[in-house]
């Protein structure tokens, strides 16, 4: 796309100053540049051995650019891993109520999984079962996926927006893979806004996966296996001046294995860009192996421009099935 823009506008040299003027301002009011990076230090004594390691954990650019008023285009592409997202919307009615999007994105299963990690309060960004569940983190079985899949998505805001829906066939295979399978999984989230401070979300995952690898914790599922991957949640989440608070309940299905877990977060200001943030998170992977940790976090995170901030966060992690542990970090984030 880069190349065919200069192209472009290295073959209207012979054009006036006016004409180049004009195709450069129509560049810019079509296509927005942004991108982020998360680096810091991190701590841990995790197995009775001590982990102390500076890190950069993301280095994310996206174009997102608007065709017409109804179709648009979005690239995203990470420098530290691999390329994350790309895909077509296109918007169906005059309103909000209906839009297709067709690629690779990030799918609508929890609350947490849509959200940005430049929002979000903790360092570690999702719960643990969002992270398994929603394939934002390591998962022998399905991999790594970062929250995303390929497939086709309508979405839209209805009664005043008061409802948000989202309704997708993906995949299941994650990102930049074709499917392992012939089955499909189907996504769906629903969103209810009382007020605009207020939400209730509910969402719900059915479908089959191809394991890539295995898990200590789900002996039943073997390499190159189809296996059933059924997933449900349902949360709420509170946003004021005063307070910031998201609550969510998640389970699944992994082959005969059950998992289930929740977690609470909160933000609360305390000066002008400082926040106290804390979060309860519990998961138990396996919940007839009893293969379940809670992690408990404090810390402050400074917002010293727009989106950029610092953090620093302690995590007390009490795992069933390893030695407990204790966690810091700190972080810095720069976005534009």
């Amino acid at each position: 796309m880069a190349l065919a823009v200069f192209s472009s506008v290295a073959a209207m040299g012979q054009s006036s100053d006016t004409q180049k003027t004009d195709w450069m301002k129509e560049l810019t009011d079509r296509v927005e540049l942004h991108g982020y990076a998360q680096g810091g230090y991190s701590y841990d004594n995790a197995g009775g051995k001590t982990t102390s390691t500076y890190n950069l954990k993301r280095t994310l650019f996206w174009a997102k650019g608007r065709i017409t008023d109804r179709f648009s285009f979005m690239f995203m592409h990470d420098f530290s891993s691999v390329v994350q997202e790309y895909y077509l919307d296109y918007r169906i009615t005059n309103d909000k109520a209906a839009t297709v999007r067709l690629g690779q994105f990030k799918h609508s299963y929890s609350m947490e999984n849509p959200l940005s990690p430049t929002m979000l309060e903790l360092i570690d960004v999702y719960s643990q079962a969002v992270l398994f569940l929603a394939g934002e983190g390591p998962d022998p079985l399905n991999g790594v996926n970062y929250g995303r899949d390929l497939g086709l998505m309508v979405y839209g805001d209805l009664f005043d927006n008061k409802i948000h829906y989202e309704l997708a066939l993906m995949n299941g295979q994650g990102i930049n893979r074709k499917d392992g399978n012939s089955d499909k999984d189907f996504i769906a989230h629903l969103e209810y806004k009382p007020t605009s401070n207020l939400r209730f979300v509910a969402t719900g995952q059915k479908g089959r996966g191809h394991a890539v690898g295995t898990a200590a914790w789900n002996p039943g599922v073997k390499l190159g296996d189809d296996y059933r991957r059924d997933r449900y949640s349902v949360g709420a989440e509170w946003k004021s001046k005063e307070l910031n608070v998201r609550a969510e309940w998640l389970g699944g299905k992994d082959g005969d294995v059950g998992s289930m877990g929740g977690y609470v977060t909160t933000s609360i200001p305390v000066a002008k860009g400082l926040d106290i943030v804390a979060s309860a998170d519990y998961f138990d992977r396996n919940t007839d192996m009893e293969y379940y940790q809670t992690n408990l976090t404090g810390g402050l995170q400074y917002w010293f421009f727009k989106k950029c901030r610092l953090q620093l966060q302690y995590t007390r992690c009490m795992s069933h099935f390893t030695d407990d542990y204790d966690w810091l970090q700190a972080q810095v984030q720069v976005a534009f």
